[in-house]
């Protein structure tokens, strides 16, 4: 079995704990945000999912001691090279991804298709929309720019009206639509439970041991590297 640390023990972290088995991996090291990440040392990978706040250090931390890991946090993509240069220096490896669920990856997929085919037809306007339970840190979600990016690769040039909510217990809602005076054309994808994710970073995890470099779970899905 691989050695797993385990970094950000809150929902999510538990949850990883309760499903590592079935991903052949032994947990070693459960470690909350703000405590010593010298557990992690012996790992063969680590999880991250902590806060925007947390990330960015624990990435450099993780790096120093060459101890890959899959990092779920969201909120700290502005400081994407400086991970990418903690991660280059000690050669070590990185898969990160807003959201990593095999669904919404697909999804986002489907949402570049459809900005594709729509990008020269300029009576369609487009808005992106999401819903989260109200704890959630980041508004708009990660998940949701990177919709919004992926429609922009899509080809899709004009203003995306975008949207977020907070309240209850959502696990997540993505939804982008088109509307034009003739019809409506909208794409969604409802989460209903974390599972998918905590799943997903897990096979996140098995993929990334052995590796060097940055990655996207697009490319553990889908081949290719960012």
């Amino acid at each position: 079995m691989s050695k797993l640390a385990i970094v950000g023990y809150g929902k999510m972290g538990k949850l990883i704990d309760r499903l590592a088995a079935e991903f052949d991996f032994e947990v070693i090291a459960r470690i909350d945000v703000g405590d010593d990440l010298a557990p992690a040392a012996g790992a063969d990978v680590a999880i991250e999912f902590t806060t925007p706040e947390a990330a960015m250090v624990n990435i450099e931390k993780l790096a120093a001691m060459r101890v890959p890991v899959a990092v779920g946090t969201t909120g700290w993509g502005k400081e994407m090279e400086r991970a990418r240069a903690a991660i280059d220096r000690h050669q070590s490896a990185m898969v990160w991804s807003p959201n990593f669920s095999i669904g919404v990856n697909v999804f986002a997929r489907l949402v570049r298709e459809a900005a594709r085919l729509l990008k020269d037809q300029p009576e369609y306007g487009a808005w992106a929309w999401e819903i989260h339970h109200n704890t959630k840190k980041d508004a708009p979600s990660g998940t949701l720019l990177k919709l919004v990016e992926s429609m922009k690769e899509g080809g899709y040039a004009r203003p995306i009206d975008a949207s977020s909510n907070r309240a209850g217990a959502h696990p997540g809602t993505h939804e982008i639509g088109f509307d034009s005076a003739a019809d409506t054309i909208t794409l969604r994808h409802s989460a209903r439970s974390r599972e998918g994710f905590a799943r997903g970073a897990l096979k996140a995890a098995q993929w990334i041991i052995g590796k060097q470099g940055v990655y996207e779970f697009s490319d553990v899905l889908f081949g290719g590297h960012s």
